[in-house]
């Protein structure tokens, strides 16, 4: 494997619509499934789901064998779960809580080489284990690895301007969850605080030209986001979904067995 194109980048640079999903379950079987599912991209979560080194490499292998753009949600700041993520082969990290320009700067520090920023040098896979020049691959790595920020925390939408300001900040993702908490309103995603913040963040990211990720709660949302000019979105965790589908399935039956058993009755009476 050699570092190529990223396809989530190249689509926003290009302005056209993208779909992804978090990734929860530590299988790169689902990973795989997303991508045939039509998805254009998938967040692996690091940062609330326990994933083994070994396991989240497949999970991102399986995303290049689909043509899925791979990001991994890291657990925060630190360089060494960054580092480990691209050295991996992600094609991005979406780093959570971020709530200052130091937090953005120390994000970007981490996943850029120098002169952008100080992430280890290493002729790993994405290099081709030193097939490709290194320094070329130095370079491409620059230009292609996404750096996403999350804002979820008060502190992070009062801040935004120079959260925003920091060169290497590709992409700005909500995290209404978490917002709606730091608001003192847990779960109400949808409440008018949060959706007043997470407006808030979207037009100041659209003055610096910073392309905004949203996270429609109901399909409604999105017609809101596209009227701001959003067209990036993150539509839910897969296994929510997943739990959902399973329920959806067997509530069928259930209605379907139930009445089955009614027109039975019915004939034997």
């Amino acid at each position: 494997m050699t570092l190529g194109k990223n396809g989530l980048k190249q689509s926003r640079r290009e302005g056209r619509p993208a779909f992804g999903l978090f990734c929860s379950i530590p299988s790169p079987v689902v990973v795989e499934m997303i991508g045939h599912a039509g998805y254009d991209f998938v967040i692996v979560d690091t940062e609330h789901v326990l994933i083994n080194p070994e396991t989240l490499e497949n999970m991102i292998r399986a995303a290049e064998a689909v043509g899925l753009t791979v990001l991994v949600r890291v657990p925060d700041t630190s360089p060494g779960p960054i580092l480990r993520a691209l050295d991996g082969g992600a094609q991005g990290i979406v780093v959570p809580h971020v709530k200052t320009r130091a937090d953005a700067e120390a994000a970007v520090r981490a996943s850029r080489y120098y002169p952008l920023g100080e992430r280890s040098l290493n002729g790993g896979r994405p290099a081709g284990f030193g097939k490709s020049n290194l320094v070329e691959y130095m370079q491409k790595a620059n230009e292609e690895i996404l750096v996403v920020v999350m804002i979820e925390d008060r502190e992070g939408v009062e801040n935004i301007e120079e959260i925003l300001s920091v060169p290497g900040v590709d992409m700005v993702l909500e995290g209404a969850a978490d917002l709606s908490q730091s608001y003192g309103m847990p779960w109400q995603t949808r409440g008018e605080i949060v959706k007043e913040a997470l407006q808030q963040v979207q037009e100041k990211a659209a003055k610096k030209g910073v392309p905004y990720c949203a996270i429609p709660r109901v399909p409604e949302d999105i017609q809101d986001w596209v009227n701001r000019g959003v067209n990036t979105f993150v539509l839910g965790d897969e296994r929510g979904i997943s739990f959902r589908a399973l329920g959806n399935q067997l509530t069928i039956f259930q209605e379907k067995m139930a009445e089955a058993s009614w027109m039975k009755e019915r004939e034997n009476a």
